[in-house]
């Protein structure tokens, strides 16, 4: 956990470890998981007038009273705020999209403070994911009063029946502008803009004091703000796929701003499908077992339709979900899905204490670092357990067999626990502490249906439990004559010497445990000081019970060629196991997602 700790993810249920590298999908937020969060507007239409915001001459050229109107609707119908830091300077605080706005708003040449104490705020509605716009009314000098809304682009114009033109005149909202206007619209959003579309009401003197009207606006204009993606999630894209994860974008952007990022993210295929949360709310059952497999994109979607692709996910498709989440309202997501992954910065408390693991920076790349250590924690304890396993078949068919057929067991009650403290404590300890590697995300995903022992992992126990009986039964039924053991002492030597060589075996075995399907086995093994560590202590701790503790252990000093055929034994297990990988068998049945349903 410390160390995944250092890789930007905190655990907060352990148990989600093992869990994702188990996972098949992985549902994530576009907005600073995806992107970076760093937005700016870099295009707009006023006027009727669609326009480069880093150019001067164009933003310099819209009518006064247009300039008036749009920083009276920016500096008011915000969450965000500008303040004075210590330095003198501006500093904007808010989100990133509040942010974008301010500093559109301040190029301009707005003065933030002077305008909002111009207005008096009556009454504000905040942004909500139902209704995906935010609206204030403000009382102005002269009892005048303005509603002013913002939000989803389609939404706000929809709205509007009057716009600005470039003289500054307000006119009808006939079809052909408003058709113009949703063709600049998709345009932004083909470009990855994220579209934002600003508008205000004049309200009659007394009608301040009801609800914010949803219709009768007057257009001001659409910005398209600029959230580049994140360096090296086009890659962690391509990672998840050829891992068998497969991911999906769902997020509440317009549907082609959606489609342009996953587009670029690498999420979004030619085969595959996007759509609009308003869709996939009206699919019935039988439509969404054809559609949930091929969709990839999900727009302009709410909390509740996160919630119910889960839900699907999981219990439909027998998937397992990862699923990303920062608002309050993504909190029943996280809680259905197998895993969930809160972000640290723009997360809610919240998410954060309905997720099992927080991702500290927010980004997607991260995600599939956890992944990588999920695999990483599921296949070492597969390891261990391929030894233990090894271990304790190798030491009963021993004990049995002697026990049957000369009516004594070659492993005392003390050497069999110097093995047990071998197969369980240290093994655990040098197995467990094995680090991921790239070639964890190279290989299909266990799933909720994969068998924990696998074909590879049997093929590898039997192979080597096969050996190992072989060489001890050969020592105790030929090892007096081999060494020539004679005298009083021989039983006891020769019990000793297939004690040696047990230990040796399984001091070899752990290290070809390191990897249960490739052949090089020592790749990385001087870098886990770990585990050297442990066979280290084993090896010298063995050679102190042999030659030193002979009263505690039932044992008898060696001689040096003892020693040397003893360690012989134990490493021609090493291209025995190797010999062993060779043996073709199918890792585990694969798992048809779909072709049940």
């Amino acid at each position: 956990m410390e160390k995944m700790m250092n890789d930007k993810a905190l655990v907060r249920q352990l148990a989600a470890c093992e869990t994702m590298g188990s996972a098949t999908v992985i549902c994530s937020d576009k907005t600073g998981t995806l992107t970076s969060n760093r937005m700016t507007v870099v295009k707009a239409c006023i006027c009727g007038n669609a326009m480069e915001v880093n150019d001067p001459l164009s933003t310099s050229e819209l009518p006064q009273v247009v300039v008036e109107t749009l920083l009276e609707s920016i500096f008011n119908n915000t969450s965000g705020d500008v303040v004075i830091n210590q330095d003198g300077e501006q500093d904007i605080i808010g989100t990133p999209t509040e942010a974008a706005l301010l500093e559109f708003a301040l190029s301009l040449g707005g003065n933030y403070k002077q305008k909002r104490q111009e207005a008096k705020i009556l009454k504000v509605e905040p942004f909500r994911s139902a209704k995906k716009r935010m609206s204030v009314i403000l009382e102005l000098p002269g009892r005048r009063y303005h509603a002013h809304c913002k939000g989803a682009s389609e939404i706000v114009l929809a709205a509007c029946d009057k716009f600005i033109d470039g003289s500054g005149s307000i006119v009808p909202l006939d079809r052909k502008t408003s058709n113009k206007f949703n063709d600049i619209i998709e345009i932004f959003s083909s470009e990855a803009l994220r579209t934002l579309c600003l508008a205000y009401r004049v309200l009659e003197d007394g009608s301040s004091h009801e609800e914010i009207p949803l219709q009768g606006y007057t257009f001001i204009g659409i910005v398209g703000i600029k959230d580049p993606v994140r360096p090296g999630v086009r890659q962690s894209v391509a990672s998840c796929r050829s891992a068998g994860i497969a991911v999906k974008m769902v997020t509440g952007d317009n549907i082609n701003t959606a489609k342009a990022i996953a587009r670029e993210c690498g999420i979004l295929t030619d085969d595959g499908l996007a759509i609009e949360g308003a869709e996939f709310r009206e699919k019935s059952p039988k439509e969404l077992l054809e559609l949930i497999p091929k969709m990839q994109v999900l727009a302009r979607s709410s909390p509740l339709d996160k919630n119910t692709l889960v839900k699907h996910l999981r219990t439909t498709f027998n998937e397992v979900v990862a699923v990303t989440g920062d608002g309050t309202n993504d909190a029943p997501a996280l809680r259905e899905a197998d895993i969930g992954l809160a972000m640290g910065i723009a997360g809610t408390e919240v998410a954060k204490e309905s997720a099992d693991v927080i991702i500290l920076d927010d980004n997607f790349s991260t995600i599939v670092t956890v992944a990588k250590w999920g695999r990483s924690v599921y296949i070492n304890i597969q390891k261990f357990v391929q030894f233990q396993l090894t271990v304790n078949i190798v030491a009963l068919l021993v004990n049995f067999s002697s026990a049957c057929f000369t009516g004594d067991a070659p492993l005392t009650a003390v050497q069999l626990l110097w093995v047990n403290m071998i197969m369980d404590t240290l093994g655990a300890l040098a197995l467990a502490t094995e680090p991921p590697n790239d070639n964890l995300m190279e290989k299909a995903p266990v799933g909720r249906t994969g068998k924990f022992i696998t074909n590879v992992m049997w093929r590898n126990i039997l192979g080597q439990s096969l050996y190992q009986f072989t060489v001890l039964w050969y020592l105790q039924s030929q090892g007096r004559f081999v060494f020539g053991l004679e005298g009083s002492e021989a039983d006891t030597v020769l019990n000793t010497i297939i004690f040696n060589t047990f230990v040796f075996c399984q001091v070899f075995n752990e290290v070809s445990s390191r990897e249960m399907e490739e052949i090089n086995v020592l790749k990385g093994l001087a870098e886990n000081s770990i585990f050297v560590g442990v066979l280290t202590g084993t090896v010298i701790f063995q050679f102190i019970l042999v030659q030193f503790l002979g009263d505690f252990a039932n044992t008898t000093p060696l001689t040096q060629l003892q020693w040397l055929i003893c360690v012989l034994f134990g490493f021609l297990g090493m291209p025995i196991a190797a010999a062993i990988k060779l043996i073709s068998v199918e890792p585990h049945a694969e798992d048809d997602r779909y072709g049940t349903l």
